[in-house]
């Protein structure tokens, strides 16, 4: 009798063993999923596992609420009441986000540009009432275009006389690290954040095997891509001037302005992905390649390639990827590693 209670629990025990085993790979592999729309583009989260839920839950809210922060257009938002006034005490994330735009300000030497909000609805791109300025419009604005005169001290920003700032250049960027945070407050090693043309994603896939990223054909429709890159932990942005354009006169011109001329970009480059783990600065370096134009943007990241990597579509439709991306990058186009 003894010998058969024995074997009872030993049974006992082995199924309770098993069945924790199922629970566990169940709940790596759940997923949870969250969409909406924020800051001007649709978003979605996808997590997997346990704290999956809660924290793509969490993560919307912290979305709307950086939105209500952060946007220009938004009358209720610490940034246009910065605008309004030229001096503000600002709160740690809007203060954080406004010297990281500084930051990367003097490291493109100018070509990332918080200041130039003024020019961009001059062109009429924040509202979508896009109008051709006159070059003497243009020069009006063109001297209160320097990020170099924002001063931060503690919380409190000071704009130069006439400055008005827009964070739309690294908004997404700061918005994808703090969702990381959150999601790894959550325990969840296993997440993917798309904030329009930035993605941040956040440890492996459940089977541990790397994220699969669509980098978009310039070219193609949203669903066609010039190729597919494999990451972990990292940030992904994209800059193009197929996101948002107006046509006048047989003319196309981008939202894309160069800080320098006051007049939208016309170079040899059709896309700039950023591969980095800092998104904030992916999501300005982004910008700042593509007026550099090729050749320069090669140059630049030839001088910092320890801080991101990168992908160059050119107007030939040609795409240059750097040397550390050659292994998780695939496309059946025609692509070059940039050594």
């Amino acid at each position: 009798m003894k010998k058969r209670l024995v074997m009872i629990a030993g049974v006992c025990v082995c199924t309770l063993i098993a069945a924790a085993g199922l629970y566990q790979n169940y709940s790596k592999n759940e997923k949870y999923q969250k969409q909406l729309f924020a800051m001007d583009t649709y978003m979605e989260f996808t997590a997997y596992g346990r704290g999956g839920q809660q924290a793509v839950e969490k993560a919307a809210k912290e979305v709307q609420r950086l939105d209500a922060l952060l946007s220009a257009q938004n009358e209720e938002s610490q940034v246009y009441a910065l605008n309004q006034r030229g001096s503000l005490e600002v709160s740690d994330d809007l203060a954080e986000i406004i010297q990281r735009g500084k930051e990367i300000f003097q490291e493109t030497d100018g070509l990332f540009d918080d200041t130039i909000y003024p020019l961009m609805e001059l062109w009429g791109f924040p509202t979508g009432e896009y109008h051709v300025p006159s070059g003497e419009e243009i020069e009006n604005l063109l001297p209160d275009v320097d990020g170099g005169t924002v001063e931060i001290s503690g919380n409190t920003v000071t704009l130069g006389e006439g400055q008005q700032i827009d964070l739309g250049g690294i908004a997404k960027g700061y918005t994808g690290e703090k969702l990381t945070e959150i999601f790894q407050g959550y325990g969840v090693s296993s997440a993917m954040v798309s904030l329009g043309g930035n993605i941040q994603a956040i440890g492996t896939k459940p089977d541990g095997s790397s994220w699969r990223v669509g980098i978009r054909d310039p070219k193609g429709s949203q669903q066609d891509y010039a190729g597919v890159l494999q990451v972990q932990n990292e940030a992904v942005v994209t800059s193009g001037g197929y996101e948002r354009y107006f046509e006048e006169d047989g003319r196309t011109y981008i939202h894309i302005i160069d800080p320098r001329t006051g007049y939208p970009v016309e170079n040899d480059l059709l896309s700039v992905t950023i591969v980095s783990p800092d998104g904030t600065l992916a999501d300005g370096l982004s910008t700042a390649l593509y007026i550099m134009g090729y050749d320069k943007a090669v140059q630049f990241w030839e001088q910092h390639q320890d801080e991101f990597d990168v992908i160059l579509i050119t107007a030939d439709e040609q795409i240059h990827v750097s040397k550390k991306l050659q292994d998780s990058f695939q496309s059946d186009k025609n692509w070059e590693t940039i050594e």
